[in-house]
C-alpha cells in the first residue's frame, strides 16, 4: 500500500508530494489534467510574498512579519485567521532554500512588476517553470505521478481516509493530501454562489475564468456535502479586471489590465464607480474582478491617456485608441455625452502635486464621488486609450476549515490522516481580497505541513502495525 496519496497536481500538491517523499513515505500524486496542462493555477504565478528582516538575494530592504500582516488583514477586511495568516507568513522567510533545492530559481523583478520589489520574489521563468521543477524533483524522488486522473469521490471511515475513487479505479493509502484546487471552472456552481442580481442578471454567466479548467471543485463538493468543516464564502475569490477579449480559461497573467491607478474606469453608462488610486496596484488589483462584476453587464472600461503609457506592463492585446475623447466613446460603443461629461468631471476635480506612481503621492480630486486619492491626473493628452474589462475567476476561496496540522476537520474534531492544502483551504487565510503573491505562500506553507503530517501518520501506522504483527 502507498504511505500516502497526494490529489492534485500544483504548487501545494508538489510541495506535499515532495515532503511526504522526503520524509521516507512512499507517493503517488494523481493530478487530473494531462501532462501537458499539469500545475493547476501554479502554471500562471510569477512570485511568492516572502517576509524578510533584511536584504536577501533578489529582495531588497526588508519586509517584517508585521507588515506583512497589516498588509494581509487590510485586503481581508480582517476576513482572516490571524494565527494562520502568521504562520504562512513566517513560513514564507524560510522555504526559498528549499524551494532551490528543488530546482527553483529566482530572479528581481522586472521594471514594469511595480512596488514589489522589497515583497516578492519572482520565479525564473514564471510558475511553469515552478511547476516543472517541482515534478522533475519529485520524479527524479520516486514519487509516483499519474495524469488525467479526476478523483471524484473518497472513501471514508469516521472521518479517517480509506481509499480515493476516480472513475472506476479505487486508490488505496495510509494518508492522504488534498490539494485539488477550488471550483472557478464549475459555471454552475459559480451561477449558484453569485446568484442573480437587482438587474435580473446571472452575474457569473459573464465571467472568464483566468486559472485552470480543471479546478471543476468535484472533490471539494463532495467533501463539504460528506461532512467536513467548511469556511469562506462561496461567491468570494481572486477575482481580477482582466481583458474582456481573454479566453474563456487559463489567460492567465497576461490578460490582466494593469493601468486602472493610472487613469479612471468607467461602467457600461459611463459612469465612474470606485477610486482607482485607492492604494498601491499589487494590493488592489484583486478587487477590481468583483467590481466590475457589480456594474451592468459585467463590464467596465479602463481609460487612460499618453502620459500613463510606459508606466505599466503592456497588455498581450493592444488597447482601442482615439484622438479625442469622444472618438473613443463611440469605439467602446459608450454613450458618447455622459462619458465626456464623466472625463470633463474628473479632469476639472484633479489637484495634482508631485506625481509619483511608485508613491502614494499627493495628486487626489477633489469635489467629486468617488474620490481618487493617490496618481490623480487629468485625462488631456492624447492619444487615449480604453480597454474593456470582465471579471477573471482565478481561484475560489470557499473550503475546507483546518488548524496549524493542515488536518480535514470533521464536526471540529481533526482527521489524523487526512489533510488539505492550496486553494482548497486558502479561505482560512483569505475571506475576501488579495495582495500579490499571496495565495504562493498559503499553498507553499501548508502544502509543506500538510505532506509532512502525511507522512507521519503513515509511518505511524506502519510502526503500529509491525507491532501488532510482532505481538
Amino acid at each position: 500500500m502507498i504511505d500516502v496519496l497526494v490529489i492534485g497536481g500544483g504548487n501545494a500538491a508538489l510541495c506535499a508530494a515532495l515532503m511526504a517523499r522526503e520524509a521516507g513515505a512512499s507517493v503517488l500524486l494523481l493530478e487530473a489534467a494531462p501532462r501537458e496542462w499539469r500545475g493547476g493555477n501554479s502554471q500562471h504565478t510569477r512570485n511568492l510574498r516572502c517576509m524578510h528582516d533584511a536584504p536577501q538575494d533578489v529582495l531588497v530592504e526588508a519586509y517584517p512579519e508585521e507588515e506583512y500582516w497589516q498588509d494581509l488583514l487590510k485586503v481581508t477586511g480582517g476576513i482572516t485567521n490571524e494565527h494562520l495568516a502568521r504562520l504562512v507568513i513566517r513560513e514564507s522567510s524560510t522555504c526559498r532554500d528549499w524551494m532551490r533545492k528543488h530546482g527553483v530559481n529566482f530572479q528581481p523583478p522586472l521594471s514594469g512588476a511595480l512596488h514589489v520589489a522589497r515583497t516578492n520574489a519572482f520565479f525564473m521563468g514564471g510558475g511553469k517553470a515552478l511547476v516543472n521543477a517541482y515534478y522533475r524533483s519529485a520524479e527524479a524522488l520516486g514519487v509516483q505521478i499519474r495524469y488525467d486522473t479526476l478523483v471524484d469521490s473518497l472513501e471514508l471511515d469516521n472521518g479517517r481516509f480509506v481509499a480515493a475513487r476516480a472513475g472506476g479505479e479505487r486508490f488505496t493509502a495510509r494518508a492522504c493530501v488534498l490539494a485539488a484546487g477550488g471550483f472557478e471552472s464549475n459555471r454552475e456552481w459559480l451561477r449558484e454562489a453569485w446568484g442573480q442580481n437587482e438587474r435580473g442578471e446571472w452575474p457569473a454567466d459573464n465571467f472568464l475564468i483566468r486559472g485552470t479548467r480543471f479546478n471543476t471543485g468535484v472533490l471539494l463538493k463532495f467533501m463539504i456535502d460528506a461532512g467536513a468543516d467548511a469556511i469562506g464564502d462561496p461567491s468570494q475569490s481572486h477575482c481580477v479586471a482582466i481583458d474582456a477579449r481573454a479566453p474563456l480559461y487559463d489567460g492567465g497573467i497576461c490578460t490582466r489590465i494593469d493601468c486602472v491607478s493610472l487613469g479612471v474606469v468607467v461602467n457600461r453608462d459611463a459612469h465612474r464607480f470606485y477610486d482607482e488610486g485607492e492604494d498601491f496596484w499589487p494590493k488592489r488589483y484583486a478587487i477590481w474582478g468583483r467590481l466590475t462584476a457589480m456594474q451592468p453587464g459585467q463590464i467596465a472600461y479602463s481609460i487612460i491617456d499618453s502620459k500613463a503609457v510606459g508606466r505599466f506592463m503592456p497588455p498581450v492585446f493592444p488597447g482601442v485608441q482615439a484622438d479625442t475623447l469622444p472618438e473613443l466613446a463611440r469605439k467602446l460603443g459608450l454613450d458618447e455625452a455622459r462619458f465626456t461629461q464623466t472625463l470633463s468631471d474628473y479632469n476639472a476635480a484633479c489637484r495634482v502635486g508631485t506625481f509619483d506612481h511608485t508613491q502614494l503621492d499627493d495628486c487626489h480630486t477633489e469635489g467629486i464621488q468617488p474620490a481618487k486619492t493617490h496618481w490623480a491626473r487629468p485625462i488631456d493628452t492624447p492619444p487615449y486609450y480604453g480597454y474593456a474589462l470582465r471579471p477573471g475567476i482565478t481561484f475560489t476561496y470557499l473550503g475546507l476549515k483546518v488548524d496549524d496540522t493542515a488536518a480535514v476537520r470533521f464536526n471540529d474534531r481533526p482527521s489524523d490522516n487526512l489533510f488539505v492544502a492550496g486553494e482548497m483551504m486558502a479561505g482560512n487565510v483569505l475571506g475576501k481580497g488579495y495582495t500579490a503573491g499571496v495565495g504562493m505562500s498559503i499553498g507553499t506553507a501548508f502544502g509543506r505541513i500538510a505532506g509532512t503530517r502525511a507522512a507521519a501518520s503513515a509511518q505511524a501506522q506502519r510502526a503500529n502495525g509491525a507491532q501488532r504483527e510482532a505481538a
